[in-house]
């Protein structure tokens, strides 16, 4: 490492690349973690490198260059959390196309976007410190990360580089200029508040993404939901099951919540769809895609998240935003048929 070191500070780019190309794709969900949103993870990891390539010389070799590395998309990360320089909340705002019933409860928008499963696929395996009380597939799944994005930016910067990456509390408070007591207290103020909001026994209950047991979960949620079967696909639900739309700050809890929704706006006047499936965060998940009966297109309907416990749903999260489909390699349109 020390000879392609030494010409990377010479001004080798192809050096600097090999360097800092087995980090990459880790220091990118490390920034989504952080700002919830993958474009804005891009940008950040880019900004990341770039400081890093002007910075070089002032890299020491005192901590690890994976650690520098964190150091500065961490604070990079903080600075665009200071500024609010997030992008979805530059979107033009989602208007319904049919009024929306009243939710069983109100809360703050949510600008988390999905993470496609096949960017998790290329993160390094082994990469997590021996401090981490988190699996990836936790640590990135939507309940986390809900939970994740309402805490405060430094407790969120401490948990996540303490607890997700197992970095020890000397590191993190050199990462972040601090002392080891401010880490300390930060993470134990993190790990109260995310207990609270984190769901409760049962969440690790769900079947192995990619498992015979979920696709058969999948395939029995996709036919109800195409066939515009609303007692069929409440079959598949838990009782508590939960439906959000980011970033609409409102939730429908609860059987009878869930129906009228499906009767009354997805499903109504018989309105069908086609469901592509794909993986978000660890999940299922589908491209959605409503059916013009009068032409053979179906037109993107946002992207559908289903969190699993055990053999049913208790968790659908739609996404709005038909813009994050060409993330997941899925068309704006398709044939219905």
């Amino acid at each position: 490492m020390r000879g392609m070191l030494d010409r990377a500070r010479a001004g080798d780019g192809e050096a600097f690349g090999e360097l800092t190309e087995p980090y990459r794709r880790e220091l990118q969900v490390h920034c989504y973690r952080m700002l919830g949103s993958v474009q804005d993870a891009e940008d950040v990891l880019q900004e990341t490198l770039l400081a890093a390539w002007r910075g070089l010389d002032g890299f020491e070799g005192r901590s690890s260059l994976r650690s520098w590395l964190y150091r500065i998309a961490t604070n990079r990360c903080l600075n665009a959390l200071r500024d609010g320089a997030r992008r979805p909340r530059e979107r033009p705002a989602y208007v319904p196309e049919v009024p929306l019933p009243e939710p069983t409860h109100h809360g703050d928008p949510s600008w988390l976007e999905p993470y496609p499963d096949v960017l998790l696929d290329e993160l390094p395996e082994g990469s997590l410190g021996p401090e981490a009380r988190y699996e990836t597939k936790e640590s990135v799944s939507l309940a986390f990360l809900v939970a994740l994005q309402r805490l405060p930016p430094r407790q969120r910067a401490v948990l996540v580089l303490r607890d997700v990456l197992g970095f020890r509390a000397a590191e993190v408070a050199r990462m972040l200029d601090s002392g080891e007591n401010s880490v300390n207290s930060a993470l134990k103020r993190a790990r109260a508040t995310l207990a609270a909001r984190l769901p409760g026994p049962g969440r690790d209950d769900a079947p192995l993404p990619h498992s015979p047991r979920e696709r058969r979960i999948i395939d029995d949620f996709s036919r109800a939901f195409e066939r515009g079967d609303v007692d069929a696909v409440l079959a598949l639900l838990t009782d508590d099951v939960r439906l959000t739309m980011p970033p609409l700050p409102m939730e429908y809890e609860g059987l009878a919540a869930m129906r009228h929704f499906l009767s009354t706006v997805a499903m109504r006047q018989g309105r069908r769809y086609r469901l592509i499936p794909t993986h978000a965060n660890g999940q299922p998940a589908f491209g959605g895609y409503v059916i013009d009966p009068g032409t053979p297109i179906a037109h993107a309907h946002g992207l559908l998240v289903l969190t699993l416990s055990g053999d049913r749903i208790r968790g659908l999260t739609r996404f709005v935003d038909n813009g994050l489909l060409p993330s997941f390699g899925l068309p704006r349109t398709l044939r219905s048929w």
